[in-house]
């Protein structure tokens, strides 16, 4: 005879993993690794919205109001704890802005579909030698 307690244990435990797996895969897709977008497409896009702050070679720089605009090149701008948080940074960067720094917020302006900022994210990947 079998034990239900022993079924509702293996369920729920299954249905925990179940749920850890995706959250793990949900953090691991964007913890820094590219973008699953397409770098040429977004190469296309930085090149016509982003270079006038990013510069054409992503070395940033430009001070509008508040912090320079990051260097994508530099390792330095990677290791900053912001970043580091992956492309959800990224992502949130470019939907919303950041008024303080002058970031025009591309997604909520219409300007930038969901796949054009994954295209950009992907090619500032690139810009940064992570491809």
């Amino acid at each position: 005879m079998s034990h239900p307690l022993n079924f509702r244990a293996l369920a729920v435990g299954l249905v925990a993993l179940a749920i850890a797996g995706g959250v793990a895969t949900a953090f691991s897709a964007d913890a820094g690794g590219p973008a699953k977008g397409d770098p040429a497409k977004g190469k296309a896009i930085f090149n016509v919205k982003c270079i006038a702050c990013h510069k054409t070679d992503g070395s940033g720089g430009v001070k509008l109001t508040g912090n320079p605009t990051p260097n994508w090149k530099d390792p330095k701008t990677w290791a900053d704890p912001k970043r580091k948080a992956g492309d959800a940074y990224l992502r949130d960067c470019i939907t919303n802005g950041k008024l303080p720094s002058g970031m025009i917020a591309w997604g909520k302006t219409g300007q930038l579909k969901p796949a054009d900022i994954s295209n950009v994210i992907a090619y500032i990947h690139v810009l940064a030698g992570r491809k």
